[in-house]
């Protein structure tokens, strides 16, 4: 993730006013992400989190005890979002055709959300913190066992067959999603899901249904 060289983040307008403290710790989880993104986690600098929420560097550590910190927090932050984005689709519709359609649309739309925070996600420059890793080891986990669940339910496989199968589906999603977006414009958002979920399901429908096999 990180560039050959730092990214300028232009500043945002600095603010007097007091917030919430909930409110002012998302401006500067929004504002991390802004700076992490474009830099990654080693060029980045708490100087330059502080310049793009608008506040003094004192008023970001009160919040976030380092860079560190404040890395894992947004990290955090973005593995739950993709994981409830995957469970919502399973969880959505009895189809199971509808449901290979939202797993892939839930990648696609969190790889193609505003301000490219799957970068931390998928191409962080600090995998090799221990932490940083069991954050998204733990959201791959999330998803892979969502849908899991329901190929295990729908089809009698046992629990590490299923979960191969998921993790299968994920993968094809995560690296299609990233591809497409790499290349974004010669497909539109909804042909490529409908593309790849096409593909998937060819598969993953040839397992028999656990009603249809008694």
């Amino acid at each position: 993730m990180q560039p050959s060289r730092p990214v300028p983040v232009p500043p945002a307008t600095r603010r007097t006013s007091r917030l919430p403290r909930s409110a002012r710790r998302v401006q500067l989880l929004r504002a991390a992400q802004d700076v992490f993104v474009a830099q990654g986690f080693h060029a980045a600098a708490m100087d330059d989190i502080a310049d793009r929420a608008g506040v003094s560097k004192p008023v970001l550590y009160q919040h976030f005890p380092g860079k560190r910190e404040l890395y894992l927090a947004l990290l955090e932050q973005q593995v739950d979002e993709l994981s409830e984005r995957v469970r919502e689709a399973m969880a959505g519709t009895d189809d199971n055709r509808l449901r290979v359609d939202g797993a892939v649309g839930a990648y696609f739309d969190f790889v193609g959300a505003d301000g490219e925070a799957f970068r931390l996600v998928f191409e962080s420059d600090l995998r090799n913190d221990p932490d940083v890793r069991r954050l998204a080891d733990r959201g791959a986990r999330a998803c892979i066992e969502a849908i899991a669940e329901v190929i295990a339910a729908d089809t009698g496989a046992d629990p590490e067959r299923a979960l191969l199968l998921a993790s299968g589906l994920t993968g094809l999603c995560e690296t299609s999603a990233r591809w497409w977006l790499a290349r974004q414009g010669s497909v539109s958002r909804d042909e490529a899901v409908s593309l790849l979920s096409a593909l998937a399901w060819r598969g993953i429908s040839g397992f028999p249904r656990r009603d249809d096999a008694d």
